[in-house]
């Protein structure tokens, strides 16, 4: 599996172009390592990545604790689903959270959190069922105000963001419309949206961050 320098390159120069012309953040690439080989990490760090994802605790873990001993700039996404017996295992390699979901998970993230802040703050995206799919993670948006309080008010926890995942069958712009809206609403301004298959609309819709593994890849 060979990363593929060429596709980076293009992803970002559209995305940069993009930023440019409307004045905005210039959007952060994440690049998912999830059932990619250790060679395909370092091919990828040589290029000069330093943001990565993964969705799978133990999966990280094999492949990026002696990694980020070498690179200590690696910053390391959580994109899976989280539980709440490997928050604090969790914490000991990821950087940034995209799928804060639930007063429960927050709260044992609350409370395990001060001993892996004292280095670099922990960061986290709200994830937002933005297609009300039973079977999919993240909170409703009816109930994402009162929870964004809690997380932020009544813990302790760094919110910079909310994350979506647009259902398979729809069209995915009006769900990162919707997500652009809603954390405008409660003042939040990195939008997690936009994988391999949508990211150009997701980068059109305000996208800050783009989570992107297949395009990158030489299977």
């Amino acid at each position: 599996m060979t990363f593929i320098k060429e596709n980076y390159k293009k992803i970002a120069d559209y995305s940069q172009n993009l930023s440019i012309k409307n004045q905005e953040i210039k959007p952060s690439i994440i690049v998912v390592t999830k059932n990619r080989p250790i060679s395909s990490v370092t091919q990828a760090i040589k290029f000069g990545i330093r943001h990565f994802a993964e969705n799978r605790l133990q999966e990280a873990i094999s492949k990026f604790v002696e990694i980020k001993k070498k690179h200590n700039d690696i910053e390391l996404h959580m994109t899976g689903p989280m539980q709440t017996n490997k928050v604090k295992k969790s914490l000991e390699i990821f950087d940034v959270f995209h799928t804060l979901d639930r007063e429960k998970l927050a709260l044992e993230f609350n409370k395990n959190i001060g001993d892996f802040s004292i280095n670099k703050k922990k960061s986290f995206f709200i994830q937002v069922n933005t297609g009300n799919e039973p079977q999919k993670s993240g909170i409703a948006t009816d109930q994402l105000f009162d929870f964004f309080n809690y997380c932020n008010k009544d813990l302790s926890i760094n919110i910079i963001g909310l994350m979506c995942i647009p259902p398979i069958d729809e069209d995915p712009q009006e769900h990162f419309i919707l997500l652009k809206n809603l954390a405008k609403n409660i003042n939040l301004k990195f939008l997690s949206m936009g994988m391999s298959a949508d990211y150009k609309t997701a980068l059109t819709c305000g996208a800050t961050h783009i989570r992107i593994g297949s395009l990158l890849f030489d299977d």
